[in-house]
């Protein structure tokens, strides 16, 4: 098998479905956002030219991107491929990345907007435990926190205009990717507005 990409929104569900993917094909997962913090704890070449960037608030070139991924696919456990999560946004990122690997499947995770605001916008903790509420599909129990001592606790950009122009971005960014993969036979959607384990089994289902 060679590498895989996986798209999805902010809130579809693709953290999930990353690790049933691996633990099906054995394929280590790739975030270039965790490589990225790696390779600057680290301290590596590539990790301080990123640094340089980082700190000033500018955005990591592709150049440097592609770096850590060309070291990275080198490592023994990519020997049959990896899976890129959240790489690439760009064509030009995608033109690359088919230079350093073989790209066999994009799978795209489906859900409608309104949805991705529903499910993330009712998203609560408990500031005393930890524990984690939806309004609509675990609500806090009517006796309120098994921890006795509940304390409502919600993110500040998990309101409904940020969810939104984060969400209008993500359709900018990946629309023109995904008519060029699919223009290349690559690009697989699947329905994400589902139950988990219905989702796993259609994302598997494309790779068998």
């Amino acid at each position: 098998m060679g590498s895989i990409v996986l798209f999805g929104p902010p809130g579809a569900g693709k953290g999930t479905q990353a690790q049933r993917i691996m633990e099906h094909t054995g394929l280590p997962q790739v975030s270039t956002g965790d490589m990225l913090r790696a390779a600057v704890k680290a301290g590596t070449a590539v990790g301080l030219e990123a640094k340089s960037y980082m700190d000033r608030g500018a955005l990591v070139p592709d150049d440097v991107i592609l770096a850590l991924i060309r070291d990275r696919i080198k490592e023994a456990d990519a020997s049959n491929g990896v899976m890129f999560d959240g790489f690439p946004r760009t064509i030009p990122q995608a033109e690359a990345l088919s230079e350093l690997t073989e790209i066999t499947h994009v799978l795209a995770i489906e859900v409608p907007d309104e949805r991705i605001v529903e499910r993330i916008c009712g998203r609560s903790t408990c500031g005393h435990c930890g524990a984690v509420y939806h309004d609509t599909f675990n609500p806090v129990p009517s006796e309120g926190c098994s921890c006795g001592h509940y304390q409502e606790k919600r993110r500040a950009d998990d309101n409904e205009s940020t969810v939104l122009s984060r969400l209008s971005a993500y359709h900018e960014q990946t629309a023109p990717l995904a008519n060029w993969y699919e223009s290349r036979d690559l690009f697989y959607r699947v329905n994400g507005d589902r139950g988990i384990d219905e989702i796993t089994q259609d994302l598997l289902a494309v790779l068998n």
